[in-house]
């Protein structure tokens, strides 16, 4: 369930009043996702999502992340688009909490993915860096490698009750992952941009079969192109069963290249990439999944998906093995 904040129909008519979207007609909690409270709200002028952030997100940061779906949305990139209110401001408050407005992207995201959603998704994640080049304020990764051992850090002592011996498989993948990191240690940096940095299956839209747009840009910022599409080989690439779905990765690159193809340099530094991003989500779920209150309202996700994707990476040592 992802509404942590309950609104009062009285509180959000006041609401609307700041807004020129006319005058509301339904809304509902959107029970998908992890960190806000969403809701489908409808209006005498249509559909749009309210989101209220929660005490996860910084809400000095908000303005950047409205601001970069406004530059993205103006340059052609479907996403949805803050709605400001009459007074100018993207940003108000609902219920005690920072709250937006955003336009209403129609479609669903892909339950089962399939190859023919890899390709357009390539082709969209390149079109969103090649749009957010002109977007000129920078977030630093909160969650990029100098986290990772801090998240380490957190959770040591407990990491084994998970799996055996996963708190020394990790210290060890560190060393294959740290000191070649690009831009670290005296390593070349690659080309660097906005990133979504979140892309999984259920923050992008199909509509008969196209892709229709994105969504939930709350973990973007400024880092490495690529390895944003290392992050889509993590969430999109991998069966059930924890295989690597060669074919769907081949398709993803294709898509991407399509639209920006990438340099040598990239290429050759996507195995890196891909065991760095599988460590970033296997920690943060490691995380959740050690301090999550057994009554919470979200069910913490099981980190050992990302524990087997590690380990693909870790003995991945060329692109043969990600179909290029």
């Amino acid at each position: 369930m992802a509404v942590y904040t309950d609104v009062s129909d009285e509180a959000l008519t006041s609401f609307l009043t700041d807004y020129d979207i006319g005058d509301l007609v339904a809304f509902r909690g959107i029970a998908e996702g992890v960190e806000n409270s969403n809701f489908q709200l409808r209006t005498t002028q249509g559909d749009f999502i309210l989101t209220l952030y929660e005490k996860r997100v910084n809400a000095q940061e908000l303005p950047w992340f409205l601001g970069l779906m406004q530059h993205l949305a103006g340059q052609g990139v479907s996403c949805p688009q803050p709605v400001a209110a009459r007074s100018g401001a993207m940003l108000n408050t609902l219920a005690g909490r920072p709250a937006a407005i955003t336009t209403f992207l129609p479609g669903v995201w892909p339950r089962k993915v399939k190859a023919a959603h890899c390709r357009p998704l390539g082709q969209a994640l390149a079109r969103l860096h090649a749009a957010g080049q002109s977007y000129a304020p920078v977030r630093a990764n909160s969650l990029g490698p100098d986290a990772w051992k801090p998240l380490l850090e957190s959770c040591r002592g407990q990491t084994d009750s998970v799996v055996a011996g996963l708190e020394a498989e990790l210290d060890a993948a560190f060393d294959h992952i740290l000191p070649v990191w690009p831009g670290q240690g005296g390593n070349p940096d690659l080309p660097r941009g906005q990133i979504h940095a979140d892309l999984f299956p259920d923050n992008v839209f199909f509509l008969k079969n196209m892709l229709s747009g994105l969504i939930d840009f709350y973990f973007a910022c400024t880092d490495i192109l690529a390895y944003d599409i290392a992050i889509c080989l993590n969430a999109w690439c991998f069966e059930e069963d924890g295989s690597f779905n060669v074919t769907f990765a081949r398709q993803l690159l294709l898509g991407y290249d399509d639209v920006r193809p990438l340099s040598a340099q990239e290429r050759a530094a996507l195995p890196v990439l891909a065991r760095g991003a599988a460590m970033r989500f296997l920690l943060t779920r490691l995380y959740d999944w050690i301090n999550t209150p057994a009554d919470a309202l979200v069910t913490p996700k099981d980190p050992l998906d990302y524990v087997k994707r590690l380990r693909f990476h870790l003995a991945t040592e060329t692109l043969d093995g990600y179909g290029v």
